[in-house]
């Protein structure tokens, strides 16, 4: 199986491309990425130079790139490429639109031409926005309260009008949180984990309280390989974790983990737009035989040392963080 997986070299995607390579025989792996500040090479270290991976570095939003990549011929293309960090979104939203929504547009007209056999678009929860009780589900209204989430929901609305226009088979999925290794350090947990480290104040948003449903990379990549294989064209897949903590456990958390004072935890003025809570109900996913493996406590101690034992590789990235 012939694969292009776009911004693989970021957090999810990079241990996505390890997820693959370990869970199939037999299989290529192409991966366009343009390296942002977020796309980092040393994410996938471990399989470069392996003949069955291939690293382009190219701009999802460059037409005549996009093109004559797709044809070449593909089984199969995830587009994990796109620009996520909602503050970020917040001051500079145009980034966001041209990525997350024209880089879409771009990859979605190559695979209508190419006629690829299978498009999967990696999407977020976000896209529906904050839930005060209950979980959402596929069927729930997409009400995005940031750029980030506005642009990713707006994506997600040309992927399925290119099902519905051109009957093309594509499929989406939205998880929730992820966390594990190689998250860049401007994420929550990444963020909270290396200023610990260095005794540097965390800073939580608002009151702490808000809510969120985390999922270890690896099960996200899990739910996505089965949904690449066994999705319904045009289909929808949450993919959840069911484990829901608020912001403040998971810094007393971490702390905790890490042997340091409460102390260093930082109250500061909340976001605009900040979702309180974020919930999925994922049984459709769990139809296709998904369920998440591991447990929230054990893979925050793991992300924790990961992050303990790889100063070397978050370190320079902070003061860009």
């Amino acid at each position: 199986m012939k694969i292009l997986i776009t911004g693989a070299c970021g957090f999810i995607g990079s241990n996505f491309v390890r997820y693959m390579f370990s869970a199939h025989e037999g299989i290529s792996i192409t991966n366009l990425d343009k390296l942002t500040y977020a796309g980092n090479p040393a994410n996938l270290r471990d399989v470069e130079g392996a003949n069955d991976y291939t690293f382009v570095k190219g701009d999802i939003c460059d037409e005549a790139l996009v093109d004559g990549l797709v044809s070449e011929g593909f089984d199969a293309i995830v587009n994990f490429a796109a620009e996520s960090h909602v503050d970020r979104s917040i001051t500079g939203p145009d980034e966001f639109i041209r990525t997350d929504v024209f880089g879409t547009f771009n990859l979605l007209e190559a695979c209508r031409k190419r006629h690829v056999k299978r498009y999967l678009q990696v999407s977020t929860d976000e896209v529906y926005g904050s839930i005060e009780s209950g979980s959402f589900t596929e069927s729930s209204n997409i009400a995005p309260n940031s750029p980030y989430s506005a642009s990713k929901a707006s994506a997600d609305l040309l992927v399925r009008a290119y099902y519905k226009t051109y009957g093309m088979p594509v499929l989406i999925t939205r998880s929730s949180n992820n966390f594990g290794p190689y998250q860049y350090p401007e994420k929550l947990i990444p963020l909270f984990i290396t200023n610990a480290m260095d005794d540097l104040p965390v800073p939580l948003y608002g009151d702490g309280l808000n809510v969120r449903d985390w999922l270890f990379v690896n099960d996200n990549c899990a739910g996505i390989d089965l949904v690449l294989a066994n999705g319904e064209p045009g289909g929808v897949y949450n993919i959840g974790g069911g484990q829901e903590r608020t912001n403040i456990e998971i810094t007393r958390g971490i702390l905790a983990e890490l042997g340091k004072p409460e102390s260093l935890i930082k109250y500061v003025d909340d976001r605009p737009g900040h979702d309180r809570r974020y919930s999925l109900e994922f049984s459709r996913a769990a139809s296709l035989g998904y369920r998440p493996r591991e447990d929230f406590a054990a893979m925050l101690s793991e992300t924790v040392r990961w992050y303990v034992d790889n100063r070397s590789w978050w370190e320079p990235l902070k003061p860009r963080a």
